[in-house]
């Protein structure tokens, strides 16, 4: 059985549930991992334990622990507009921007804390975006029981000019800044793209079936994907408090003297 709504009814539920939480704590399983078909083979690299502190409008705060020892794989502050890492095993630091604007060679480093909180939390969708409503329905077999099965899901684009926000005149293409496919057994979000000036897809972040923690619904995993530099990190959750009080001091990050620092853009 599939559910209906129309763009409205979806665009609203977006901002709603994005409005109802002002910060999340959170402990994940994270695994990262590099590679495709332009770097070669894949990599998969140590699950790590990791804390999630996020606080909005864009607070975050991540601790990642070595397996066993569980001493620090790396600490990382953002105060909405800049953030600071800590790197304990490399004697390192890294300095920079919360978003992008200059882009780094190596991949992880454009993983900015700005990209993770809207990967976390769904952005909501304001009175000036314009969006579509489209449907589409994905037909697969199981290849163990040869059983074909139905998808049937909700794609909300959010759209805008080519060219808007670059100086130039927007012209009458339409490109999508953002699209949100729904399942339409529950109308739950499951996958969030994010795309660049030029239409492509620059992140991808799949939301797994939603876990109860306490009294609250989220998606057990959540797996951010960025298909042009290759690599994902796929978060597994394992506990979760919402809007419980997080102070500034717990996004502040001091680097010790003597650790090398460097400035990305």
């Amino acid at each position: 059985m599939v559910l209906t709504a129309d763009a409205s009814q979806l665009a609203a539920g977006v901002s709603k549930a994005y409005d109802a939480v002002q910060s999340l704590s959170a402990t994940v399983d994270l695994q990262a991992s590099v590679g495709g078909t332009h770097k070669g083979a894949i990599t998969n690299y140590t699950s790590l334990r990791a804390y999630v502190l996020m606080r909005k409008p864009q607070m975050l705060r991540v601790l990642g622990l070595l397996p066993v020892l569980r001493t620090q794989a790396f600490n990382l502050a953002s105060n909405g507009d800049t953030f600071k890492l800590l790197i304990p095993p490399q004697n390192k630091a890294i300095e920079g921007k919360n978003s992008v604007t200059t882009k780094e060679s190596n991949p992880l480093l454009n993983l900015r804390p700005a990209l993770f909180f809207n990967s976390m939390l769904i952005p909501g969708i304001g009175p000036e975006d314009d969006f579509i409503l489209t449907t589409d329905n994905n037909v697969s077999q199981d290849p163990k029981t040869k059983r074909w099965t139905e998808e049937r899901d909700y794609l909300l684009s959010i759209v805008q000019p080519k060219g808007a926000g670059k100086g130039a005149a927007p012209s009458h293409e339409l490109i999508p800044k953002r699209v949100i496919r729904f399942n339409r057994e529950n109308l739950q979000p499951i996958e969030q793209d994010t795309y660049d000036e030029n239409g492509n897809i620059e992140t991808q972040t799949l939301y797994g079936p939603l876990q109860t923690f306490g009294a609250v619904k989220f998606p057990g995993t959540v797996t951010i994907k960025r298909p042009l530099e290759e690599y994902q990190i796929m978060l597994t959750v394992q506990k979760l408090i919402l809007n419980q009080p997080l102070p500034d001091s717990q996004f502040e990050l001091e680097i010790p003297e003597g650790v090398k620092i460097q400035q990305l853009q």
